[in-house]
């Protein structure tokens, strides 16, 4: 356990399962009081936000706000402040992908896309930064992507939103570069969560292949090792960079892709 997060207090957006969930957990393993936040059925969640609570001995809280809305994702927040008394750390978690031909990209879910994507992670940013530098210690973390550094075909607005997280987390990083606050971007390459199982189905149909071959021949063909990224891979570099070790950490994106973008 890092001794230096016990008793911090931290919001994680999309964290009701996959990477946010986990990434929740691991937060409260090193004693952080959490915020987590996403869509799902409300009594799962709250069996989630309980069993984690109990586990690790911390408060848990969840709050529905809707990202696609500016004045939501500030108040989730502003209210995760005042439950807590401080939002210490920040994962800017969630995310939507689509997977088509740029020609037959449904308009509205581009609109969705920039706004989930790229935008609430502006706002969430802007609400919390006021108070991070006020009391001289923050950490905001960005999940990106290695889409957030290269590109595939059939995902332009998916390849366009991280590319704008991975370029966001420079300049504040930049801005707050002598505050007290670290701003990096976590790029991973695929993990088996929830989003990448529709994508391979979303993929098979854009491809005309079968899901294992979309599997094999397309998505782990990109990670050198031939494996998925875990969770536990992502959880360690998240918290290694919200801890005093990783105070001289900021603006940078740290891939953990099987050596995806190194070719």
């Amino acid at each position: 356990m890092f001794e230096d997060l016990r008793e911090r207090s931290a919001v994680v957006t999309g964290s009701t399962s996959g990477i946010g969930l986990h990434m929740a957990e691991a937060l409260a393993a090193q004693g952080c009081n959490v915020t987590i936040n996403g869509l799902g059925d409300k009594d799962e969640i709250e069996a989630e936000r309980k069993r984690i609570a109990e586990a690790h001995g911390v408060e848990v809280r969840f709050d529905g706000a809707n990202l696609m809305d500016a004045q939501e994702t500030a108040r989730l927040v502003t209210d995760a402040e005042e439950a807590f008394g401080a939002v210490d750390i920040l994962v800017n978690n969630a995310g939507m992908q689509k997977v088509s031909p740029i020609d037959e990209f449904p308009e509205d879910k581009w609109d969705q896309m920039i706004a989930l994507n790229l935008s609430a992670v502006f706002h969430a940013t802007k609400a919390a930064l006021p108070g991070m530098k006020s009391r001289g210690f923050g950490r905001i973390v960005n999940t990106a992507s290695a889409h957030g550094l290269v590109a595939s075909p059939f995902k332009a607005p998916y390849v366009a939103t991280k590319h704008g997280v991975v370029g966001f987390t420079k300049s504040v990083a930049l801005e707050t570069a002598e505050s007290g606050v670290t701003v990096n971007a976590i790029c991973p390459g695929y993990v088996e969560t929830p989003l990448v199982t529709g994508q391979i189905g979303d993929t098979a149909k854009a491809r005309g292949m079968t899901e294992e071959e979309v599997k094999n021949e397309v998505i782990l063909k990109a990670q050198p090792t031939k494996q998925f990224v875990t969770y536990e891979q992502l959880n360690g570099l998240l918290i290694y960079l919200c801890s005093d070790a990783g105070a001289s950490c900021t603006g940078s994106a740290y891939t953990v892709d099987g050596g995806w973008t190194a070719q």
